[in-house]
């Protein structure tokens, strides 16, 4: 059974994957849908995502409903500072963020809930990622906070050495841009 441990973000967790060790090798459950009735009761699309440069950042992404989408994220190879923070504005943790270091050794996962933005700091060459989602992409349903939003002040490992214009340059926090189907 995987083990499920509250992070500090309401609705999400830290899940530990055990592991079966022979003369083979090893082999492990990622998903199982019993386990992850409630938070990941449906999974719409398997991402997969490499990086080859050390210290390349990605996100903080996450969709708003109708499209909101819970996530569950593994390192596969590399290593990866994984961010997240509460941008549900009835949350009693909204605006704060949480990190765990992910590796692709250790099999730790991160459970995100829907309105919880992702995103993620390589900290070794050639890191992979796969995460798995409740919803499919739709782009008009797509926000993103930038990595270094003064709001919530989130502390990251070093400086990017790679990250996309687009993640760059994402606007400041304002609620009627991040929820407008909520606010506006």
């Amino acid at each position: 059974m995987m083990r499920f441990e509250a992070l500090p973000i309401e609705g999400c967790a830290r899940v530990i994957q055990p592991r079966h060790a022979d003369s083979r090798g090893h082999f492990g459950r990622i998903y199982c849908r019993d386990q992850f009735s409630q938070e990941l009761p449906e999974v719409v699309q398997v991402n997969h995502s490499f990086s080859a440069a050390n210290h390349t950042l990605r996100g903080l992404h996450y969709q708003i409903p109708p499209h909101g989408e819970s996530k569950l994220v593994r390192c596969l190879r590399g290593r990866m500072y994984d961010v997240i923070l509460d941008m549900r504005p009835n949350s009693k943790t909204f605006g704060k963020w949480a990190a765990e270091i992910l590796d692709g050794d250790d099999r730790k996962m991160i459970l995100i809930a829907p309105g919880v933005s992702h995103g993620f700091m390589t900290m070794a060459p050639n890191t992979e990622l796969m995460y798995m989602v409740s919803a499919a992409y739709a782009q008009e349903s797509e926000r993103g906070v930038r990595y270094n939003d003064p709001a919530f002040e989130i502390q990251w490992p070093a400086t990017p050495a790679v990250i996309s214009p687009k993640d760059a340059g994402l606007p400041d926090y304002d609620p009627l841009k991040h929820w407008p189907l909520v606010l506006g």
